[in-house]
């Protein structure tokens, strides 16, 4: 009997706790595991509590009665519901959002995937990746997912040439002034890459290719950190980086300060064949290029209130980046025996310096994700130049015979911007609306002398010498949603309308283009979760690419007395629809199609004169091209000593030419391959291998032959005194270069080759002391678009 009662009141307590409430966690990409679930009774005391396991999935059992289950995880706000347990429950699926106030205050123990994909972009999670633990900005960009960096050029790869944000803002650098700046970020103050292939309504609508946008980190509230890094780069030449960045955080203040130093030369190899029906042109330039640059940047947010914050930055880059270059053409006759040689020599100076002020603040409404924004930007550009040249002109036997020509070339470019713009953010119950608008002016001025100096007394050629001024007024504005359907639909949509009014004016001949056009930009984002493992996404957008100011003025920079760049004042902007469908299975396996279509397609056009051997570089809008292609990526990490990330893409091109250039349309297909691979070989020393491989392909005017790098960096972390240091070997085959760089228009075929110090040797040593704990700071700014397309 006592047994008998002893059994009933076990059963009948096992009954009164056999009430069992499941769910699964999850943020906007993934579920996520180790999330912190507890139950709560009406007096707020824990009944129970449990952890969500690797897929976020959880259970708990409790006796029927009333709770609250509360559910929390690091860096995200906490989701809470009142439950009556009568039965068991099925909560399905709970969705955290990020909170961007918390997110990373703490070290967490618990890994991040390296690649997430979100509904409008695919995100690269650098800190907690092994592969982009070390190195600098430019290093990082090279191991990102669907990113290629070579010879200056940044692009998202089936896309084309890309704009480079940092913190949501435009960098107003290029080609090496944009590599220098990148390379002085150093991989510990960068926290994510998001490359947008698709970019939303609320970005200018303005870039073909794409936006490739780098999360910088921030101290976290009420810490302070510093790092320095030293790094050394060892060409034929050599050069030194010195970087320091400086955070805190304290109370109401928000402060970032950094700057860098790069200081050195490098070699950059240049050859051009030109092949003329009765001769042949080899010209080789050997150019020792500065890479003299300082660069800063300041920050600094106050909180007014809990809910208005108000902030100033400053942005400053100050280069010299002078090269001293040596041409020399061999010209060999039909028989290809050397005729004659021309040697240019001479010095390019340039100075560049460019400033950019920004005021903003944000006001949040309490009880509420509603918030508007406001930026007020400043920027101007100075860029003077100093180009002056001799040829001398030796016989097929090296004898000198004479000086074929000299001259000076000086040019000034001073581009003014000022912009502004307002966005909100107005949550609906079913619908994340936003919507703002957008003012720009830019004022741009250029003057270009030339001076024949053959006699020694420089004399001005007006023919050659010119002043143009360039105004361009921008108007825009956008609407933007986002809606969850149900558990496994999401949608995004937006639409943008720009107007855009323009006048460019030649004073040295007294000529005006004037142009007025208001375009709409949609875009569209579906993603669909299958289930946990089965991700799908469509995502479709409209761009336009205006022509930089430059490219549109009409003065021509000689490199010889035979050679020389002109820009085009009446370039139109090409207008880019690209659509992209995206499968995710486990978030470690991501596939993609796309496919663009531009309108009005410009570029550079290369010609040489049979008559009077000269080459010329122009700028038209000449084509029309469709590429497609297809991506596949893959992320390795199950080997807790080896991370791996694969890339391979395949892409074709159809082009057709909408005016006579003295050419055929090329099209082909073309395979790009890459693999970048982390071994830790201790706790603290880790190998890292990187390789890609890009086929030859072929695309309107142009051919490219293959290319393929190699490249190994050991690193190691001296942990009890906050010490790194790396060796990279960069590019140990010499391969990675642009080669075969093709062309044949009016029948005469020009092959580039180009060569910037691939190869080279990397020492690097960092040293950080201070709070390490981080979190992320984005801000969003007015004239990005301005800014980009300076030169």
């Amino acid at each position: 009997m006592r047994r008998l009662i002893l059994t009933f009141l076990v059963f009948v307590s096992i009954s009164t706790f056999s009430q069992t409430i499941v769910g699964t966690v999850k943020d906007a990409t993934e579920n996520i595991a180790f999330a912190d679930v507890i139950i709560k009774n009406s007096t707020n005391k824990i009944i129970v509590g449990a952890t969500t396991d690797d897929n976020g999935k959880f259970s708990v059992k409790v006796k029927e009665g009333t709770y609250t289950i509360l559910i929390s995880f690091l860096g995200y706000e906490s989701w809470s519901k009142e439950l009556i347990v009568s039965k068991n429950l099925n909560l399905g699926t709970i969705t955290l959002n990020e909170d961007a106030e918390t997110l990373d205050e703490v070290v967490v123990k618990t890994k991040k995937r390296v690649i997430q994909r979100k509904v409008d972009r695919l995100v690269f999670n650098v800190e907690k990746s092994i592969v982009a633990s070390t190195g600098n900005g430019v290093d990082i960009l090279k191991v990102s997912p669907r990113v290629q960096v070579q010879n200056g050029a940044i692009e998202i790869i089936g896309k084309g040439a890309s704009r480079i944000m940092i913190n949501g803002r435009i960098s107003p650098l290029r080609g090496e002034e944009l590599i220098d700046f990148l390379s002085g970020l150093g991989a510990n103050e960068i926290k994510s890459i998001e490359v947008i292939t698709n970019p939303p309504a609320k970005y200018e609508a303005a870039g073909n290719g794409g936006l490739i946008n780098i999360v910088l980190k921030k101290g976290a509230q009420n810490s302070w950190k510093n790092t320095t890094n030293l790094t050394y780069n060892q060409n034929k030449y050599n050069y030194a980086s010195l970087r320091n960045s400086f955070f805190l955080n304290e109370n109401k203040i928000s402060l970032t300060a950094s700057i860098n130093v790069t200081k050195g030369s490098f070699l950059n190899f240049e050859n051009l064949q030109i092949a003329y029906p009765s001769n042949f042109w080899n010209m080789e330039v050997d150019n020792k290029s500065k890479k003299d640059n300082v660069s800063g940047r300041f920050l600094i947010d106050y909180e007014v209130s809990k809910t208005f914050t108000l902030g100033v930055q400053y942005l400053g880059n100050f280069g010299q980046p002078d090269y001293v270059p040596t041409t020399t053409s061999s010209i060999y006759n039909s028989n290809n025996q050397l005729e004659k040689k021309l040697v240019n020599k001479g010095n390019f100076d340039i100075n560049n310096i460019n400033n950019s002020f920004n005021f903003h603040g944000i006001k949040k409404f309490e009880n509420s994700k509603k918030n508007i924004s406001f930026d007020i930007d400043y920027f101007e550009y100075v860029s003077d130049k100093k180009r002056d040249f001799i040829t001398e002109t030796f016989d097929g036997n090296n004898s000198f015979i004479g000086i074929n020509s000299a001259g000076l070339n000086l040019s000034t470019q001073e581009i003014k911007n000022i912009s502004s713009k307002i966005d909100v953010e107005y949550p609906l119950n079913k619908v994340n609306l936003s919507f703002g608008v957008k003012a720009s002016f830019v004022s741009s001025t250029s003057n270009a002398l030339f001076f024949n100096t053959i006699t020694g007394v420089p004399v001005l050629d007006k023919n050659i010498s010119n002043e143009f001024k360039y105004n361009e007024n921008n108007y825009a504005g956008y609407i933007s949603g986002n809606t969850k359907l149900n558990d496994k639909l999401e949608l995004q949509f937006g639409l943008r309308i720009e107007n855009t009014i323009t006048e460019g004016m030649n004073l040295t001949i007294n000529q005006i283009n004037n142009n007025n056009y208001t375009k709409l930009f949609p875009t569209l984002y579906i993603s669909y979760s299958k289930d946990d493992f089965n991700n799908f996404n469509f995502s479709y957008g409209k761009r336009i690419s205006r022509p930089s100011f430059g490219n549109l003025n009409p003065f021509r920079v000689y490199v010889s007395d035979n050679s020389y760049s002109e820009g085009n004042p009446f370039l139109k902007p090409s207008f880019t629809d690209s659509f992209e469908l995206t499968y995710s299975y486990k978030r470690n396996l991501i596939s993609s199609i796309f496919f663009n279509s531009t309108n009005e397609g410009r570029g550079t056009v290369f010609t040489s004169n049979e008559v009077n051997q000269t080459q010329i570089v122009t700028r038209q809008n000449y084509y029309n091209q469709y590429n497609y292609g297809f991506t596949e990526s893959f992320s390795y990490n199950k080997i807790s000593w080896w991370e791996s990330q694969n890339d391979i893409t395949f892409i074709g091109y159809k082009t057709t030419f909408t005016k006579e250039v003295g050419s055929q349309p090329k099209n082909g297909f073309g395979v790009r391959v890459s693999s970048n691979n982390t071994f830790l070989l201790s706790e603290n020393t880790k190998l890292q291998v990187n390789s890609w491989y890009h086929s030859k392909v072929s695309t309107g005017l142009y051919s490219v032959g293959r290319m393929y790098n190699l490249s190994f960096g050991l690193q190691h972390n001296f942990k009890k005194s906050n010490i790194k240091m790396s060796i990279f070997a960069n590019d140990i085959l010499n391969t990675a270069s642009l080669n075969n760089y093709e062309s044949i228009v009016n029948g005469i075929k020009q092959t580039y080759f180009n060569n910037p110090s691939s190869r080279s040797i990397q020492l690097g040593i960092s040293y950080d002391f201070g709070n390490r704990k981080v979190k992320e700071n984005k801000r969003n700014f007015g004239n990005e678009d301005e800014k980009n397309r300076a030169q």
